[in-house]
């Protein structure tokens, strides 16, 4: 499942349907990520191309599954304005075995970070910012090339 959409998700929902997923999975991997509270940041506006926001979860989702052995991938990824403390991603992986449901679910997150075509903008309690990948980002996100 792969999808970009304003509504919040179901975690435990989401996982279940990984375990059902295919009859030899072993393991099943998950990452969430949510608004940090912050003092200077209060709100996460994300905002998408339609059609090419989904295209690059699906592109990173295909590498994913091209490098490891996976019964199934999820991913979701929020939009709109998220407050501190709400979920933004998911990415929920399932495999036979435990390596390949972990690295790839840490791998579909990095690149997430860095590739997916879906902006962030900061609302501070002075003003607006737009959120570009860090270097750091950039960096763990190579790592994987």
């Amino acid at each position: 499942m792969l999808a970009v959409q304003a509504e919040n998700f179901d975690v435990a929902e989401l996982t279940t349907s990984l375990y059902d997923a295919a009859k030899n999975v072993g393991a099943v991997a998950t990452f969430v990520g949510i608004v940090r509270a912050d003092a200077v940041v209060k709100a996460l506006e994300l905002s998408h191309y339609p059609g090419m926001s989904e295209q690059s979860l699906a592109l990173i989702a295909g590498e994913a599954n091209a490098r490891w052995p996976l019964a199934a991938v999820s991913i979701i990824h929020r939009v709109g304005k998220l407050l501190p403390g709400e979920q933004i991603v998911y990415v929920g992986t399932a495999s036979a075995h435990r390596q390949a449901a972990l690295e790839a679910c840490a791998y579909i997150a990095d690149q997430l970070k860095t590739r997916a075509v879906i902006w962030k903008k900061e609302h501070l309690v002075d003003g607006t910012r737009w959120v570009e990948p860090s270097e750091q980002d950039v960096a763990v996100a190579a790592q994987w090339r």
